[in-house]
């Protein structure tokens, strides 16, 4: 039994009250959005790209020299010291050649002796064509003259022989430059003994630096490219600030197994008119082989790729429009300096970002910065 309350509304209904009361409509979410990303942009621009394939070498002598000795004897001059240069020819020491002056004065004095002795002979032969002619000398004495007449000459012969390796001797003794170029080591002092062609240290190293050779390998798959006269322009931490070019002179006809590479010869003229001679051997380089160039290419910076897969030369940018960025799928051709080629994907014109790419998302806001970023 209900029991009716004062008001005269059963307790029931005012339990029920609650449920059919209406519920209040939901609090509308409020989306945050993120603040604009700071960005430096560089418009898309059609020109000239070179086509290269970057290479790093090492600088090489084209003419370097070791001097030994073809002597076996105590040094008592060295007429040259290390960094001078010297010509082709020019005397850079001496051994000790009295023995050798001894052994050719010898040579000589035998040489004259058997002159007068072929004179005799020549004279003894003529005196007996005569007499055999006149009936007053046998066939067996002409031949007798005949006989030594012949000995003598050769004597002669033997002993002119022996002047001239007496005489060559001599000379070794005098160490020679065997071509132009700059001192670049010295190993002996007078005293020093040194034996012929006997040990693995020469006396000189002599390099020309006028001519240098830059050695570098590129893959086998871009070999169809490179052409004999194609200029090569590199750089060096050695000579900051100068670029530098040279040009293939050499390409190896034969691909090396183990790397897949193919090694390149090019060279550097380096005198006085060229770069006034600051290069110098054994310097290592960076640079890159120009194999064509071409007109009307669309390009970007490098930095502007978010990602790059040069194998598939594929790529991902962030393209400027309004206030909002879109990410875009992009083809890439060559690369030419701080600049890459666009194939596809983008046009003349187009805004793409260079810096701040990596904070973004396809969508988001950004703001123009200064260089600075600022």
């Amino acid at each position: 039994m209900i029991r009716p309350l004062k008001s005269g509304i059963p307790i029931l209904l005012l339990a029920l009250i609650p449920l059919c009361g209406c519920s209040r409509p939901a609090a509308p979410q409020v989306v945050s959005e993120r603040p604009p990303v700071a960005v430096e942009i560089s418009r898309v621009s059609a020109g000239n790209i070179k086509e290269s394939i970057a290479v790093v070498g090492t600088l090489a002598s084209k003419f370097q020299g070791e001097v030994k000795a073809e002597f076996s004897g105590i040094v008592t001059d060295v007429y040259v010291t290390e960094w001078v240069r010297v010509s082709k020819g020019a005397l850079l020491a001496r051994f000790d050649s009295r023995d050798s002056v001894t052994t050719l004065r010898a040579a000589t004095a035998a040489r004259m002796q058997a002159e007068v002795g072929a004179t005799r002979a020549t004279r003894e032969l003529d005196r007996m064509e005569k007499l055999k002619a006149a009936g007053l000398a046998t066939e067996q004495s002409l031949d007798d003259a005949r006989t030594a007449s012949g000995a003598a000459e050769a004597q002669l012969n033997a002993a002119k022989a022996q002047e001239d390796a007496a005489r060559t001797r001599l000379a070794k003794t005098e160490v020679l430059a065997p071509m132009d170029g700059v001192i670049a080591e010295r190993t002996v002092n007078p005293g020093d003994y040194i034996q012929n062609m006997g040990s693995t240290k020469p006396m000189f190293r002599i390099v020309d630096n006028r001519r240098l050779e830059l050695t570098v390998s590129i893959p086998s798959s871009r070999i169809a490219e490179v052409r004999l006269g194609q200029p090569l322009s590199f750089t060096t931490e050695a000579v900051p600030g100068r670029a530098f070019e040279g040009r293939v002179s050499f390409i190896n006809p034969a691909a090396d197994e183990a790397s897949r590479t193919v090694k390149i010869v090019a060279t550097v003229q380096n005198d006085a008119d060229h770069d006034g001679g600051a290069l110098k051997s054994g310097l290592f380089v960076k640079g890159a082989i120009v194999t064509g160039e071409r007109t009307g290419v669309l390009r970007i910076p490098t930095r502007a790729m978010v990602t790059w897969d040069p194998g598939s030369r594929a790529g991902v940018v962030f393209v400027v429009s309004g206030e909002r960025v879109q990410k875009k799928n992009v083809s890439t051709g060559a690369a030419s300096g701080d600049e890459i080629e666009i194939a596809s994907g983008m046009a003349a014109g187009e805004t793409v970002v260079t810096r701040g790419a990596f904070d973004l998302r396809d969508g988001d806001r950004v703001r123009i910065v200064g260089p600075a970023g600022v």
